[in-house]
């Protein structure tokens, strides 16, 4: 075997310095994957701190109830029960924060006369557990469950998203359509159209599709849903890009409407008429087009 001359010599060592430093850099980058697979959990989820009563948040009609969940984990939603006829809001909070946040929603439906659950998840506003995509559905079952037992059958039941909690709302009016008791309309604010999708706007270089436990997937599912789905997304947004919700919209069957919001953010679309426009959608009959808002 040849010896390597003198001037091939600092080739050599480049070469091998070269893969060293690519071994490093591959063993750091799975080092970060590993650590993101297995701490993702954290990484997606942000529980907020107590919701204290719903007087306290400006709902003194509202009452404070016990949910019980199919897997025994007891949940304290609110409650706000609506007018006789009126139809009752199932409310599925988005990541940060707790139900207390989103009172000034409910105070604009129940100014209307329609019910509002405003639903706490496991692991927020001071519920045990700890949340993670199944046991989001779970609670959102288990809501459901209380609302029928109050005497709010599916047809009477809006189920309103909210950021990470349109991926349960979706799921839920999947379930209830799979079952053949629809509810009567799905409302979806700053919709994602799976985590990995949403993950992926934030983390580019991760190969999200693969890490993600929790998925979420509701661009699988909205196409089965069978009741008027409603769809709001800001031009604005950067943390679930208004493409996302567009996307869904694209899938998601007749009837359906949507409010593209120049200028809106992802947590600030009740500034931008928001409001105006859900209600709007809420007083269409629950089968039909007729009073639903054209997509705009």
């Amino acid at each position: 075997m040849r010896a390597l001359g003198p001037s091939q010599r600092p080739y050599g060592r480049m070469m091998l310095a070269a893969l060293q430093i690519l071994i490093l850099a591959v063993g750091a980058y799975a080092l970060v994957v590993g650590l993101v697979f297995l701490g993702q959990r954290r990484l997606m989820y942000h529980p907020g701190g107590v919701a204290g009563a719903p007087a306290d948040a400006g709902l003194p009609d509202a009452r404070e109830v016990r949910v019980s969940t199919a897997d025994g984990v007891e949940l304290r939603s609110w409650y706000l029960a609506p007018r006789p006829g009126r139809p009752v809001l199932l409310y599925l909070h988005g990541n940060a924060g707790t139900i207390a946040d989103r009172a000034f929603k409910a105070r604009l439906f129940a100014r209307q006369g329609i019910g509002v659950m405003l639903a706490e998840y496991r692991g927020y506003g001071g519920n045990s557990g700890s949340p993670t995509e199944a046991g989001l559905y779970a609670d959102a079952r288990a809501n459901l469950v209380w609302l029928a037992n109050q005497g709010h059958g599916p047809g009477d039941i809006i189920v309103y998203g909210e950021s990470l909690g349109t991926g349960v709302a979706v799921q839920a009016a999947f379930e209830q359509a799979q079952a053949g008791t629809p509810v009567r309309a799905l409302v979806l604010e700053a919709p994602f159209t799976a985590m990995a999708d949403a993950a992926g706007v934030h983390y580019p270089w991760l190969p999200t599709g693969l890490l993600t436990r929790d998925r979420y997937d509701s661009s699988a599912k909205i196409g089965a849903v069978q009741c008027p789905v409603l769809i709001l997304h800001g031009s604005a947004d950067r943390v679930v890009p208004q493409e996302q919700g567009m996307r869904l919209f694209a899938l998601a069957a007749e009837p359906k409407a949507a409010a593209w919001l120049p200028g809106a953010g992802h947590g600030d679309v009740y500034d931008f008429g928001a409001g105006e426009v859900i209600l709007s959608f809420l007083v269409a009959p629950p089968g039909g087009n007729d009073g639903v808002p054209s997509a705009r």
